[in-house]
């Protein structure tokens, strides 16, 4: 319980500071810190799985009845999300091959924008490809870490500096009741999805059950925002504790690594969000925070918490997801040579 107390104690004094994303980068600040202090701060898996639910159901809530003709509205950005995943995955894994000794299939894993747990399981299925498992953790895990941290506030910054701002998630929310029971049914959906092997199972099936009850207009209204706050505070509780399987000298090893190829992908991201957001006449940060290669969950909390168009949003991180499914097993399955030499 200590990881969830100093969670929850960093998202409120985030919040109350006014930091954008606050609850978010809050709790992965304070439970970073714990991790960094050599504490072991854990997250129980119901916990994690109820939080990531919270967030999938918030995200769906912006579903209305024109949810459909919203998507159609997309498909230029979707095609400029697909060139920007590629061209980041193929950049970023030729410089840790080319500057820091990785091996293909490593390098393709740990620059994959996200659904981690997908690229350890194709690890163990390809054998030949020889993945370096405590590289690609170590770096995912920084790459989610340093775009958490720093995205929010960069974001906000630019906004303000260009006039632009999010498009407000409705102010209107569920009753507690109805929000806890709309929860507990997506996070049994979550369970379906995880026995399934579905990546981000739990998030995917909040989105998918509160965009269905939203979309027929059976609800209207986002969940109460006690839970949608719990939900942020465990989702940077979650990547904050991922490092206390770190040790020093991993991290010390590979943060150069680390935050070389996560600078690429933020800029190369920025530059096509930029282009998109010009040419679509849609918020700059709202595509950015869309297009960037942190973790599903992450990114999508992220892009709650600054109140960005939930439609959009949810749309292209699910695309995201899908089509991470479809290209990480030919990029695996293309890198099975004889590996270069790895970082301990």
């Amino acid at each position: 319980m200590l990881a969830i107390g100093a969670a929850l104690c960093g998202a409120a004094l985030f919040q109350a500071l006014g930091v954008p994303a606050g609850p978010l980068v809050g709790s992965t600040v304070a439970v970073t810190g714990l991790a960094a202090a050599g504490f072991s701060p854990k997250v129980p898996a119901s916990l994690r799985n109820l939080g990531f639910t919270a967030i999938g159901v918030t995200l769906g809530a912006g579903v209305t009845t024109h949810f459909l003709s919203d998507v159609l509205r997309f498909p230029l950005s979707l095609l400029a999300l697909s060139g920007t995943m590629i061209a980041v995955m193929l950049i970023s894994s030729t410089v840790l091959k080319r500057f820091f000794a990785a091996s293909s299939g490593t390098a393709v894993l740990a620059t994959s924008p996200g659904a981690l747990s997908y690229s350890l399981s194709l690890a163990a299925d390809h054998p030949a490809a020889k993945i370096d498992i405590p590289f690609v953790m170590v770096l995912q895990s920084l790459r989610l870490l340093i775009i958490t941290i720093v995205l929010p506030p960069l974001v906000a910054t630019i906004e303000t500096g260009t006039g632009g701002r999010g498009t407000a998630l409705a102010h209107h929310t569920l009753d507690f009741p109805v929000s806890i029971a709309l929860i507990a049914v997506a996070a049994a959906g979550g369970y379906l999805f995880d026995r399934m092997r579905v990546p981000a199972a739990f998030l995917l099936a909040g989105v998918t059950i509160s965009g269905f009850v939203h979309g027929v207009g059976w609800l209207d209204g986002r969940p109460s925002s006690i839970l949608t706050f719990i939900g942020f505070s465990l989702a940077g509780a979650v990547i904050g504790a991922r490092f206390a399987s770190v040790t020093r000298t991993q991290l010390r090893d590979l943060f150069i690594a680390g935050l070389v190829v996560t600078s690429i992908a933020l800029i190369l991201s920025g530059l096509a969000s930029y282009l998109v957001g010009r040419l679509l006449e849609l918020p700059f940060g709202m595509v950015w925070v869309s297009f960037a290669p942190g973790g599903v969950e992450g990114m999508s909390a992220m892009a709650l918490s600054l109140g960005y168009d939930p439609a959009y949003v949810a749309t292209h991180h699910i695309f995201r997801l899908l089509l991470l499914l479809a290209i990480l097993p030919l990029f695996v399955r293309g890198s099975g040579k004889p590996p270069a030499k790895t970082l301990p």
